[in-house]
C-alpha cells in the first residue's frame, strides 16, 4: 500500500461515516457488552510515543468530551499507543503469560527490534460509533508488519491472529490509535461535531521503538515482555 492511497482510505473512510452520520440522525441502538474484554491482556506489539502538544490538547478535548457519560470510552493521556500489530484477542489475567512466549520474542527481534515506528501527518478519522487517531507509517515500518504478520501465520499463533483480525485484513491497513469507542450504533452529535471542526487539522507525527509487550484493549496496564 502507498502512501497515497492509505490517504485516500482515511478519506474515503471518514467521508462514508459522515455520510452515514447524515442519513441516520442520532446514536442509534446502545450496545449491552464492551469492544473488548477490559480485564484481560494480550501480546502485542506497538509503540508509546510521547505526545506532542497538538496530541495533548487533542486527548484532553475527547475526555473533556465524554465527561461522565457511561457510553463513552475516551483514551485516557497515559494510555495514547500506536499498535504495529496485534497478536491475539485480551484472553490472559495479569499474572499469566501466553503460550509459545519465547518462538513470539525471537519472531518479535527478528522483524521488530532496532528499528523505531515513524507515523506522520496524524489526523483523525471517525468511523460510526469510533474516533481514530491515524498516521502514514515508513516505509521500512510498512514492510516489516507485512511481513511479521506473515512469520506468525507459519506458527502456533496463527489461529490466533486470524481471529483477531476477523473483521480486517491481515495486517490491518490503518495505522492509527483509537482514541474513542462508543458504545452505541453511532456517535453523538458532540462528537460528530468535533469531528467536522478538526478533521483537516494535522497533529503532527509521533515515533519511538516497537514493543512487545502484554496489554489490556486500551494499553493502560502494560507489561513489557521485549523492549
Amino acid at each position: 500500500m502507498t502512501h497515497e492511497t492509505l490517504e485516500a482510505r482515511y478519506q474515503h473512510t471518514s467521508h462514508q461515516t459522515q455520510a452515514l452520520w447524515r442519513a441516520q440522525p442520532g446514536m442509534g441502538d446502545v450496545m449491552t457488552q464492551d469492544y473488548y474484554d477490559t480485564g484481560t491482556l494480550a501480546p502485542v506489539t506497538g509503540i508509546q510515543p510521547r505526545p506532542g502538544p497538538a496530541i495533548e490538547r487533542l486527548l484532553a478535548d475527547i475526555n473533556a468530551l465524554a465527561g461522565d457519560d457511561p457510553l463513552a470510552d475516551a483514551m485516557p493521556a497515559n494510555g495514547l499507543h500506536f499498535t504495529f500489530l496485534p497478536v491475539m484477542l485480551p484472553r490472559y489475567r495479569p499474572s499469566e503469560q501466553p503460550e509459545h512466549l519465547a518462538l513470539l520474542t525471537r519472531l518479535w527481534r527478528e522483524y521488530c527490534a532496532g528499528h523505531p515506528l515513524t507515523l506522520s501527518r496524524l489526523r483523525l478519522v471517525a468511523l460510526p460509533s469510533q474516533l481514530l487517531l491515524a498516521g502514514i507509517p515508513d516505509a521500512h515500518s510498512l514492510r516489516q508488519r507485512a511481513a511479521f504478520a506473515q512469520a506468525l501465520l507459519e506458527t502456533p499463533f496463527r489461529d490466533d491472529l486470524l481471529a483477531r483480525h476477523a473483521t480486517t485484513p491481515l495486517p490491518a491497513p490503518f495505522w492509527h490509535s483509537t482514541l474513542l469507542r462508543y458504545r452505541a450504533q453511532r456517535l453523538p452529535a458532540r462528537f460528530q461535531r468535533y469531528f467536522a471542526d478538526h478533521q483537516q487539522q494535522d497533529y503532527g507525527s509521533v515515533s519511538a521503538p516497537v514493543t512487545l509487550v502484554m496489554a489490556n484493549y486500551n494499553w493502560t496496564q502494560v507489561q513489557e515482555i521485549a523492549s
